[in-house]
């Protein structure tokens, strides 16, 4: 049985638990109900009390790279500036594509956020998805923020909180590991859907992308969204950043004390890391050093590092995490 919608009657899980139990009795112990639904704190900590060992969560993104190939003509560009929702992505044109999107934030902020429990004013949380929009991939720098919307640091964290249980942003953890090196401790924000940023900052096509300043954070964050995403279970993930200016974009422990260093280049004339990818690598004590672009090809740059496109990545890492 499929019930679509579930956040709208929350109060039926204890209905279903005794449904649930009078079914194992009868020897059907799973696959009978599918409950579908935006992700509201309040429901999922519901269900987890009510259904507790009588449910497993999923978690369904929008399109991702490896589901869309063949879909549309360029295939790569359109996932990047449209996002993956399936209205946006499959739209006729780019301005269709941009007025959903606009539509969506629009709905979701005055209607879906209010009824999955936050109170929080459309206007101001609008504010905010728009200022982490501007700072996709940076440092969280709640005390700015805090300035920009006339509010404390600690609703900033509030809101932070709401928007990363809704799915909406993505909160990457800095690596944090004693390696004897003074570590960056803020966290990086990024907003998970690469077509809702551009949307917030009012950008329409990829042609006004590739001259924003946002560019490469946005392509950044869009290939770390489908890694963190397409794998079958989630490997511990974070970035590395010393005082000093060592940097991986992505740090994934593909098995224990077995990390995988991943820098994220937009250039294909030159993928080539700066020096503190490689300082931060022998820090970490990273196995592979992968240098991710938007090229086609696989090739070495030296003994230990390799470029190589997003496909390719994930045809390594899933053979690794499944073993």
């Amino acid at each position: 049985m499929i019930l679509d919608e579930i956040h709208r009657l929350p109060g039926i899980f204890q209905t279903l638990r005794g449904l649930i139990d009078q079914r194992k009795r009868k020897g059907k112990r799973t696959g009978q109900f599918l409950l579908l639904g935006s992700a509201s704190i309040d429901l999922l900590q519901q269900s987890a009390e009510t259904l507790a060992g009588r449910i497993a969560y999923m978690e369904l993104t929008p399109f991702l790279d490896n589901e869309v190939i063949g879909l549309v003509p360029d295939v790569r560009s359109a996932l990047w500036v449209r996002g993956g929702f399936q209205n946006s992505f499959l739209a006729e044109t780019e301005s269709e594509s941009f007025e959903w999107r606009t539509a969506f934030i629009q709905t979701y902020l005055d209607r879906d956020v209010p009824s999955l429990g936050p109170r929080i004013p459309t206007k101001t949380l609008h504010r905010f998805w728009q200022m982490l929009a501007h700072n996709q991939g940076q440092m969280l720098n709640a005390a700015q923020l805090a300035a920009g919307l006339g509010i404390s640091s600690q609703t900033v964290a509030r809101y932070l909180d709401v928007m990363v249980n809704l799915l909406l942003v993505r909160r990457l953890q800095p690596w944090s590991a004693n390696v004897g090196k003074r570590l960056v401790r803020s966290p990086r924000i990024y907003v998970r859907d690469s077509g809702l940023p551009h949307t917030l900052l009012g950008i329409r096509d990829q042609e006004t992308l590739l001259g924003h300043p946002v560019v490469g954070a946005s392509w950044e964050g869009m290939l770390i969204e489908n890694i963190l995403s397409m794998v079958p279970t989630s490997p511990p993930a974070w970035f590395y950043r010393t005082a000093v200016g060592a940097v991986i974009d992505l740090v994934l422990e593909v098995k224990p004390n077995q990390r995988w260093a991943i820098e994220i280049k937009r250039s294909l004339g030159d993928p080539k890391p700066r020096k503190g990818f490689f300082i931060g690598c022998e820090d970490i004590g990273a196995i592979k050093q992968i240098v991710l672009y938007p090229g086609d090809e696989t090739f070495k740059l030296d003994a230990k590092t390799e470029v190589m496109p997003l496909r390719t990545l994930l045809s390594k890492i899933l053979p690794e995490l499944t073993a």
